[in-house]
């Protein structure tokens, strides 16, 4: 087998160098949005809500990854409850009906109206923070009263219109998307361990 020369290796460190800057500079700016995400989250559950997500591409996947987190488990040394989250991009049918009917950008406002009720919450994640369809979801959600968070990066539209924004400090999309799968994971953390293993909500959010 073919040994890797010392470029990709040089690459490879590279990436993994950077990556751990963005990190660090997301943990020196981005905590107090991350806990008021997952209070977001927390207060959404505990008035009977439920959780919809959206996003594109990657985005997408991890609006899968998290739902499955909520409706499973992110810890299994315990078995809990579920908690109600949906993702808004698995259901090939609607997605490619409405999309070939009335354009992609609506696809996610669609299901937002048809699904989403006040004191729900919407999740729009998106590396630019300017993706039409996930903005559209976003503007619809506040104007039926559902709660809003938004993971995004340095800049983009979703910046004014969501009622809580995590913007990952960087405009790299690989490293913007590699820092919103920890925050995903840390706001899964939270609030499964705040509504299921019995953590004050002063000692959590301190």
């Amino acid at each position: 087998m073919a040994k890797p020369n010392s470029l990709y290796r040089k690459k490879a460190e590279t990436h993994l160098v950077e990556s751990i800057k963005v990190k660090q500079l997301t943990l020196e700016k981005c905590m107090s949005s991350i806990l008021a995400g997952a209070q977001l989250i927390v207060d959404t559950f505990l008035s009977g809500g439920k959780v919809l997500l959206c996003g594109n591409g990657g985005s997408a996947a991890d609006c899968q990854h998290m739902a499955t987190e909520f409706v499973n488990a992110l810890d299994k040394n315990f078995f809990r409850p579920t908690m109600p989250a949906f993702a808004l991009t698995t259901d090939s049918s609607v997605m490619t009906s409405f999309s070939n009917d009335f354009g992609f950008d609506g696809v996610f406002e669609r299901q937002v109206q048809g699904l989403g009720k006040p004191n729900d919450l919407l999740i729009g994640i998106s590396t630019s923070g300017n993706s039409k369809n996930v903005i559209r979801a976003i503007n619809a959600a506040n104007s039926i009263k559902m709660h809003t968070l938004a993971l995004t990066g340095n800049n983009g539209q979703l910046q004014k219109i969501a009622d809580v924004v995590i913007s990952i400090p960087s405009n790299n999309t690989q490293y913007i998307q590699e820092a919103h799968l920890t925050i995903e994971h840390i706001l899964c953390e939270l609030v499964e361990h705040y509504l299921f293993v019995g953590i004050k909500k002063k000692d959590l959010w301190s």
